[in-house]
């Protein structure tokens, strides 16, 4: 007999020691002594009124008969109820406070209590559940038939009381019922719509949830909901934390804060949204200064601590991921000292709230609310009362008493002052100002209705069934399940009021929300007004649309600024000051050579090759080409230069010719003179194709025809200073050399020398010949164009050669000085070798150290330089004889000298 007692009383008690187990086990913040201490003192009250069923089972002497159950403490009766074919239960955090006592373990506790004011919004959201029940029992398409019933209860928003709560929606209010053999049944209620805070949510699904019993939420939007295996009978309305942080997040992002405050209510509902919102702002490159977390019954100093950090803080947005009744405490905190202004940013559950519009700080907040929508007939039904209607519940009594500021005589005493007046029948709740008769911003309040209806589909889709006449045939006697309704709430699609209702795998709707601004009126009233849109199934891009200009803080029409640094104009990038978030950065330039095109760059981008910055360096530009160019002033002076030695070649050989049968001419070989000076004016003109741009043909032209002119100019001196040594030896006794160096052999000794040269020219042109280039490495901010030699070989065989043959005539003209000086040239010979070898060997480092076109200038320099000193050692002292010392250009001067030496 006593085993199977055991047993049935532990059947009875195992739902609660599960719902104990499941409390310990589940993650929750951290709670405060008396929350804690309340359940503790919940657990024992369970595990004791367990083991008190053993003193309330009524057993016969013959052995077990019947098993009656009793309820263990003080039933709380609900705020509003209704009996029916179906019950539907609800909770709502009517009053604010719960009501703590000190226990003295030596008796029995008191009922749990509610204390504190009434939040007449909340008592809405109750109402609103009742006018949908009876607007379902009167329709003709849903339900047809049934009756459903309801319970409502007030959870005073704490945690032991919405435990309380949903015990007793699960075994009813009877303190004593039989169940046969075992201490078990189905649950009064068939669904529960609520709570209004995720806390309390949580921890009545922790007892709701074995029992398969579903809950619907109309504002419960923890996002940690939304895990079925946690939470498989949890359903909602309202769209979860979730998609709300995502959508803060991208709000913040629109505006380009990236320096934001946080603060929350250290409960489910805030620091899971404040996590899921932290996560979502990081991913968006913004900045957190400081996160900050209360609740209603933290110490005074705790939230004094957070006001204090808000105003000194350097962020001028602040996140407040906040439940209403938190918020309050926060607002009147921020109100009692002066504050810098903060534009607020809100969740949903403050930023719509109209009692909230009063803390005039907070005037230009902005926040996504749920979509505002109308209910008809719901503001007649919620005006639908009076005295007498009022009298009858002590919910609405205390309601009516609190708003109108009197006393009903068939009312208990609510804390109006027995000097109050009496309410005499006067008061017009249609004049009423307050959250209970605003229907103007029905927000919360659509969840609720959306909730109940919803519920009523689910059951009527398990007890009603269509025939085909189109009635609708239900059966009220149909025992239904809490299983069964909650099987069939995943699954149900439907509209009301124009109004989609359906709930997703893990139980939520799609998530949709508007845009709520606070915008203050000339009469200095705050008003809700919707200024944008966010859709969650949309693409990322298209999810915000902004429809109307927002009223920041301060009634400013200008967006604030909220940043850690200034942002970092094009040209500069970001470098992240130590020990700083990302957001705290100094501007640094670009390097030379990069630049950034955008604002806030992270990093600077290197231009092509062929761009550079500009000034600015917030573009690439193309680079300006640099050559020698005949329009600037180097190149103009270098030509003027150039075509004034062929002038002067011209004009010599000009005077030449008109001379050409005076003695002097005769006696320097007029033929090689006649020749050297065309070779010099093609020296002045080879210097001409280093100027202007580059070409291919222009290249390979320079270095070969400055290769060939060189080497005919320099054998034409050659064959001159060997004629002068050759003359002087044939006369000599018995010489006869100067038939072997006749005008055959000089014409011979020029060709052979050229053809050299020019066999070597050809040899590099054909294997690699030169060709033009962009230098883009000796100047970093400009092009340099010029001509590559190709053949490094090939350039320095030229050069070479032309240096291998000034040094032969030197030395032949340096043996041949001594020779009569009326006669002999060997000494203008010797000297002008001496300059042109000392400019080509001056030349070398001048030329590889030269930058850019200055190689160029060098080279050309080097020509004409080289080419003047030839023809002025060669030519001028001639002319001057000619055109200034006529005396002198005899043959009987010339030879004066000559025969006045004894060697000859």
């Amino acid at each position: 007999m006593y085993p199977d007692l055991y047993g049935s009383v532990w059947r009875c008690i195992t739902p609660y020691l599960l719902h104990i187990r499941g409390m310990r086990l589940s993650p929750a913040p951290a709670l405060d002594p008396s929350l804690a201490g309340s359940l503790v003192l919940l657990h024992l009250a369970v595990v004791a009124g367990g083991l008190a069923l053993l003193s309330s089972a009524s057993v016969s002497a013959s052995g077990l008969e019947s098993i009656r159950c009793r309820l263990q403490g003080t039933p709380r009766p609900p705020a509003f109820s209704q009996d029916g074919d179906f019950v539907i239960g609800g909770v709502f955090s009517i009053h604010y406070y719960m009501h703590t006592v000190d226990h003295s373990y030596t008796s029995l506790p008191e009922p749990l209590q509610c204390t504190g004011s009434m939040d007449s919004r909340e008592l809405r959201f109750s109402r609103a559940m009742i006018f949908a029940v009876e607007e379902i029992n009167n329709s003709s398409y849903l339900l047809p038939g049934i009756m459903l019933g309801y319970q409502v209860h007030d959870s005073c928003a704490s945690v032991p009381i919405a435990v309380k709560v949903a015990f007793q929606l699960a075994n009813g209010l009877d303190p004593m019922f039989d169940t046969g053999e075992q201490c078990s049944g189905s649950a009064t209620v068939t669904a529960i719509v609520g709570e209004s805070a995720s806390t309390p949510t949580i921890s009545m699904l922790r007892v709701i949830g074995p029992f398969g019993i579903p809950q619907v939420s109309h504002s419960s939007t923890c996002a940690c909901l939304s895990d079925k295996k946690q939470y498989p009978t949890f359903f909602r309305t309202i769209p979860s934390d979730q998609f709300q942080a995502a959508a803060l997040a991208n709000l913040i992002r629109h505006f380009g804060w990236t320096w934001i405050g946080a603060v929350r209510s250290d409960s489910d509902y805030g620091n899971n949204g404040m996590a899921a919102f932290l996560q979502a702002a990081q991913e968006e490159g913004i900045c957190v200064e400081y996160s900050e977390a209360f609740s209603r019954t933290s110490p005074l100093s705790r939230v004094q601590r957070v006001a204090d950090v808000i105003r000194s803080s350097t962020a001028r947005v602040v996140v407040a991921f906040v439940s209403s009744g938190d918020m309050r405490i926060l607002l009147r905190e921020m109100e009692r000292l002066p504050s810098p202004p903060r534009q607020w940013i809100g969740s949903e559950t403050w930023v719509t709230d109209p009692d909230m519009l009063r803390f005039g700080l907070c005037a230009g907040a902005i926040g996504f609310g749920i979509q505002r929508s109308v209910i008809p007939g719901l503001r007649d039904f919620l005006l639908d009362l009076s005295p007498q209607k009022v009298s009858n519940s002590p919910t609405l009594t205390e309601f009516w008493e609190g708003a109108f500021g009197c006393r009903l005589e068939t009312g208990t005493s609510t804390g109006v002052g027995v000097e109050e007046k009496v309410c005499d029948g006067s008061e017009d709740i249609q004049q009423l100002q307050a959250p209970y008769t605003d229907t103007s911003q029905l927000r919360v309040t659509n969840m609720v209705y959306k909730a109940v209806y919803a519920i009523a589909h689910a059951i009527h889709s398990i007890v009603c069934e269509e025939r085909e006449n189109s009635t609708v045939n239900c059966d009220k006697n149909l025992n239904v399940k809490p299983t069964q309704v909650l099987e069939r709430l995943r699954r149900v699609n439907f509209s009301r009021n124009g109004y989609q209702v359906s709930f997703d795998a893990n139980g939520d709707p799609v998530a949709t929300y508007e845009l709520v601004n606070w915008q203050r009126r000339e009469s200095g009233k705050i008003e809700f007004v919707t200024v944008g849109r966010y859709d969650a199934s949309l693409p990322p891009d298209q999810r915000l649309d902004m429809e109307k200009e927002i009223t920041w803080v301060k009634n400013s029409t200008q967006v604030p600024v909220s940043v850690c640094s200034e942002s970092c104009p094009p040209g500069t990038r970001k470098a992240i000051q130590k020990g700083k978030p990302v957001c705290c950065y100094d501007c640094i330039q670009c390097a030379e050579g990069e630049i950034s095109n955008n604002t806030d760059s992270s990093d600077c981008l290197i231009c092509p090759e062929e761009y550079w910055p500009n000034a600015e360096r917030d573009h690439c530009i193309l680079k300006p080409v640099e050559f020698l160019s005949f329009h600037e002033v180097l190149g103009i002076i270098l030509t003027a230069c150039s075509m004034g030695g062929v002038c002067l070649a011209i004009a010599t050989a000009t005077v030449f010719y008109r001379h050409r049968t005076s003695a002097i001419v005769r006696a320097n070989n007029s033929e090689l003179s006649f020749l050297l000076l065309f070779s010099l004016a093609l020296c002045f003109l080879c210097s001409l194709t280093f100027i202007g741009r580059p070409s291919e043909w222009s290249c390979m032209l320079r270095h070969t025809a400055f290769g060939i002119t060189f080497v005919l100019c320099i054998s034409c001196v050659l064959g001159k200073t060997i004629v002068v040594l050759m003359a002087f030896r044939a006369t000599l006794p018995a010489s006869n050399v100067m038939k072997w160096f006749g005008p055959p052999q000089q014409r011979l000794t020029v060709v052979s020398f050229t053809f050299v040269q020019a066999m070597i020219c050809t040899l590099w042109l054909v294997l690699s010949p030169p060709f033009p280039i962009k230098n883009l490495t000796t100047y970093k901010e400009k092009i340099i164009l010029e001509c590559d030699v190709g053949s490094a070989i090939g350039f320095w065989a030229v050069l070479g050669y032309i240096g291998l043959l000034s040094l032969l005539c030197f030395v032949l003209a340096f043996l041949a000085r001594k020779l009569p000086d009326n006669f002999n040239e060997a000494k203008f010979i010797t000297f002008s070798m001496l300059i042109f070898c000392a400019v080509w060997i001056t030349f070398i480092p001048a030329y590889v150290s030269s930058p850019g076109k200055f190689t160029v200038a060098v080279e050309i320099f080097a020509i004409i330089t080289s080419s003047f000193g030839l023809f002025f050692l060669l030519f001028v002292p001639k002319c001057f004889i000619i055109l200034f010392r006529p005396e002198k250009n005899t043959k009987k001067h010339l030879m004066e000298k000559t025969s006045n030496d004894k060697r000859y």
